[in-house]
Order: C-alpha cells, then structure tokens, then sequence
C-alpha cells in the first residue's frame, strides 16, 4: 500500500509585482514530505525558502502572490480554500515556528492566555484541558516550573526562551506537518540539542511531517532525512542527505559544503563562493549560478535539464564529478 505524502508542493510559483518588474521569488519549485519525515531546506538568504514556507502557510500578502502550482496538504489543495478554511488548518495539521519568536508571541498577552487560545481555538476541550496541554508543551521544550513561567508576559523571558515559548506552541495541536524556519538560531547549543532531540522524537512516534529551514549544513546532517538545496528561487539538487551532502552533484550544493568551517583546514584561508546572489529581477539566463560557477561554461546560459539518479536529483549541465566529490569529502 503506497503511503500519501503529507505534503506535496507541485511546480509551485510565487511572484511579487514591484516598479522594476516581477520577482520571481518562488519558480517552479516542486517537493514532498511523507508522514515522519525530515526534510531539509537549505541555500543562501534570498533564495526562497521562507518565501516556500508562507506559501504553504497561505501568508502571502499583496503585491506578493502565487501565480502558478499546487500545494497539497495529503490529496487537499491548500491554493483551492478560502481564507477562512485556511485559518482552520493554519496553527492546527500545519504550525509554523518562525526565527524571530516576537512574530508568534503577543507582547501584551501572558503566555497561558496565548497558549490556551491556540488549543481552544482548535480542540473542543475545557479551559483546565487546555492549560495542562500548554504546561506539559513547555515542560516538553526545556522550561522550568512552567506553571509559575505560564503566567509570565513574553518580555519576562529572554530570547532563547521565547523561541522555546514559540516552538511549544508549535507542537500543542499535534499538527500534521510543522515548518521550521531557523528555530533553532538563538538558542544555545545544549538546547539546542535538546529540541532536535524532541523534534526528531515527535516526528518518529506521531507521523509528524517537518520541514526545517536553516543555513546550517551540520545541523541537517544529524537531523533530517531529505534535503532541498534552493538558489534564487529553484531548487537545484534534492535527494537524501546523503545523497546530497556525500555524492554531491550541483556545484552550488558543493561550494556550501566546502565553505563550511568544518572542512576548513587549520591555518588556511576559509573557502567561499565567489560573488553574491544575483537580483531576482534581473536573474542571468539558464542556470542562475552559472555567474559565480567555476565550471560554467557558454552552455549555461541555456536552462539545465533535471537529472534523475533514483531519488538523487540535481539541475546542471556540467555537475561535480564523484571523483572530485570523493577526493574532498
């Protein structure tokens, strides 16, 4: 019996309308997230990956808007709801743990009240229900004496803990699938530990599905399963994490992995990708990278073809060879 993906996003395409032109910030991006899976979204800022994730969201506001594509939520298009039934889903099958914690988290509001409005708001479950969901939410993501903390107001905490305060908001419906955008980014490193550890824990035992954006190679490596690799607007090589990070097609995938600090040899000069990511008004033709790619040549000024190695996909006419990928690794 096949398994329906909880996600599937289809050649999805969002574009703002600005003076200049049309920003393609989202182009032809297509992917999926099966039940209990981790799926990676990785690439440099302005490269569209949280521009992907408020699109699923539905939080796309003028002059931004999705010209083309399908969002499916199991066999649901999300693009076919009305905002009302949009609202239902949204905080409920899919929550959304942004970077900057003040975007979830209400300045003049305790956090019980805030916690229990996202149960109630969903669950037909008393206010007592409610407030002990939201407790054990916060005992979940590290915090201690989370009675006395759940009558706190978002500026008694630090930035760490309300990033914890917001991942346990996440996690109170038991959606379907949670978007993760750099969560993780002002936590320390031991706690940081911990809510992979939790994450990876919820995704395992609830079928839940996670998407998690960030610019760290390392972390994905310990946490997901799948990884999407996005430049301007595309993505350019998908597959497993292994498949992506140990045999290494796109050399965009690969100027990352080589710019990381990890692979940097004591006393040399760190590695990085030469120039800057283009303006998406005004992208070269064929291959966005084709600028800063040491291995560009005449023939990619025209579109790459998708190439498909089983679940290993990448778009390049000139991808690394393995035996450089190995001779690196």
């Amino acid at each position: 019996m096949t398994t329906i993906a909880t996600l599937t996003v289809q050649n999805l395409q969002m574009h703002f309308s600005a003076r200049e032109g049309v920003v393609k910030a989202v182009e032809d991006v297509s992917f999926s997230v099966a039940p209990g899976r981790i799926m990676g979204l990785v690439g440099e800022s302005g490269s569209g990956k949280s521009m992907t994730a408020y699109s699923i969201m539905g939080l796309i506001d003028a002059p931004g808007k999705i010209v083309g594509g399908k969002i499916l939520l199991q066999e649901q298009n999300l693009l076919d709801l009305s905002p009302e039934a949009m609202r239902r889903i949204r905080g409920n099958r899919i929550a959304m743990i942004f970077q900057d914690p003040m975007m979830t988290l209400n300045p003049v509001l305790r956090i019980d009240t805030q916690m229990m409005e996202a149960v109630l708001a969903h669950q037909n479950v008393s206010k007592a229900t409610a407030r002990a969901m939201a407790r054990d939410a916060l005992a979940r993501v590290g915090i201690a004496a989370p009675d006395e903390r759940l009558q706190a107001y978002p500026h008694q905490f630090s930035g760490g803990m309300r990033q914890r305060v917001a991942i346990a908001i996440a996690l109170l419906n038991k959606p379907d699938l949670i978007i993760c955008d750099e969560p993780t980014t002002a936590l320390d490193v031991t706690i940081q530990g911990q809510i992979l550890y939790e994450m990876q824990k919820l995704c395992r035992e609830s079928g839940t599905a996670l998407i998690w954006i960030t610019h760290d190679l390392s972390v994905i490596a310990g946490l997901a399963d799948d990884l999407c690799v996005m430049y301007a607007g595309k993505i350019v090589e998908s597959g497993t994490v292994q498949q992506v990070l140990e045999q290494t097609r796109h050399p965009y995938t690969y100027g990352l992995i080589a710019s990381s600090p990890s692979r940097n040899i004591a006393g040399q000069p760190l590695r990085q990708i030469p120039g800057m990511t283009p303006s998406l008004l005004n992208l070269p033709s064929g291959c966005a990278f084709r600028t800063r790619c040491e291995r560009a040549t005449a023939e990619c000024a025209n579109t790459p073809p998708l190439s498909i190695h089983g679940t290993h996909t990448w778009r390049c006419f000139h991808p690394v060879p393995q035996a450089v990928e190995a001779a690196h690794g």
